[in-house]
């Protein structure tokens, strides 16, 4: 069985991954803490490093996500994506590991997508910490010589989403099953995202086969609309969808408004929301040699919906 080293194990990635891989592959995971689902012998601490066992793939998820609000200093980003990635990089390079993946993101290329799609070819311009750090990461690794037994491989994930999400899917679910009309239907955008379920089979892919080295976009097939994510919410939860077309310069004036109000729209989240970001996979899957992930981005969008619901559920039963 492949033993599979894991930063980052306690992370909402890491947790999805470890559901869908620990049967198939042995692993391990690397982290601050030892909450998550990993068993408790086969988490490490960060200054546990000597005691890491030998394997032979190494998955870098561990990372400073992006900060929405604006509040992390620029420092931080660079401390945690990048220094950590060289010192987890070297390791590797160390070890006798023969495969290492890193999760890059999207936002180490760009912050809006010019033109139809996002492919590799696209020359990196990051406009965040967050997405500086990611793209100095990625630096780091490419002016290494690589020897010839090693592989590696540096993903750039489009909007990750599965069971225990966390972030601005989490508000659109909240708004739309509180029975709160969505304002934003107007803004007729397309963004690509990433289902766990999709992410899992890549994952499995890269680690079973000898995929060759490089820099992959890794998105679901189809882009959707935040249009339809409501009309997703709404029929995962019983509800209709209450979509209004409210001008949009008014909606723009209320996000600025929450940069200082701290409301729960604010420029940074009017953007995730209603920005066409469409990202192009088929550089992963001609790699993979496969025509379409196993899921649909609709499918893969309900999978995670139905979680919510049932997470929720589990929550209002939970004894005070």
């Amino acid at each position: 069985m492949i033993k599979v080293l894991l930063t980052g194990s306690s992370g909402f990635v890491a947790s999805n991954l470890y559901d869908a891989l620990h049967q198939e592959f042995e692993l391990y995971g690397l982290d601050i803490t030892e909450k998550g689902k990993f068993p408790k012998e086969r988490i490490f601490g960060w200054d546990q490093l000597d005691l890491l066992p030998a394997t032979e793939v190494i998955i870098h998820l561990a990372g400073k996500a992006h900060d929405t609000k604006n509040i992390s200093e620029e420092a931080e980003y660079f401390e945690v994506n990048s220094g950590l990635t060289q010192k987890i990089f070297n390791i590797f390079l160390q070890s006798e590991a023969q495969k290492f993946i890193f999760f890059s993101s999207v936002k180490a290329v760009a912050d809006t997508v010019e033109g139809e799609t996002l492919t590799e070819e696209a020359v990196p311009d990051p406009k965040t910490p967050y997405g500086k750090s990611k793209l100095a990461a990625e630096q780091y690794i490419l002016s290494k010589p690589i020897p010839e037994d090693k592989m590696v491989y540096i993903l750039r994930p489009s909007m990750i989403h599965g069971r225990g999400n966390k972030g601005n899917l989490n508000l659109l679910y909240q708004v739309v099953t509180k029975n709160i009309p969505w304002p934003l239907g107007a803004f007729d955008n397309r963004r690509s995202f990433l289902s766990t379920g999709n992410l899992s089979f890549i994952i499995n892919q890269l680690i079973s086969n000898n995929i060759r080295s490089g820099i992959y976009n890794i998105a679901d097939d189809e882009p959707l609309s935040t249009n339809e994510l409501i009309s997703l919410i709404a029929a995962s939860s019983g509800r209709k969808a209450r979509i209004m077309k409210m001008p949009r310069k008014f909606i723009g004036f209320i996000a600025k408004s929450g940069d200082f109000l701290c409301l729960p729209l604010n420029s940074e989240r009017l953007k995730k929301l209603t920005e066409n970001y469409v990202v192009s996979n088929s550089k992963i899957k001609k790699a993979l040699n496969i025509r379409s992930l196993p899921f649909t981005a609709r499918e893969g969008m309900k999978n995670t919906l139905d979680s919510f619901a049932t997470d929720t559920k589990k929550q209002i039963k939970k004894p005070v």
